[in-house]
């Protein structure tokens, strides 16, 4: 399983896991609920999974700003 994490605001890859030793327990994928699952991870046809996790970047613009979370692509 390949697992790509992007950052959902400005598209940055935050990192990238490779490797089919890795399982979605290891992950933390199995204390999510459905609704958090589809939010977060998808999953493509080749294996790859992407995961939206917020860069530190957009993290301190965030706080520092928080009406930007008004906006639907706020730092792009």
């Amino acid at each position: 399983m390949d697992v790509r994490y992007v950052c959902p605001h400005c598209g940055m890859e935050v990192g990238r896991l490779s490797g089919s030793h890795l399982t979605e327990v290891q992950l933390g994928f199995h204390s999510l609920t459905l609704e958090e699952r589809s939010d977060i991870i998808a999953y493509s046809p080749n294996g790859e999974v992407t995961v939206k996790v917020t860069c530190d970047y957009c993290k301190q613009a965030l706080e520092t700003h928080p009406e930007l979370m008004l906006v639907a692509n706020p730092l792009q």
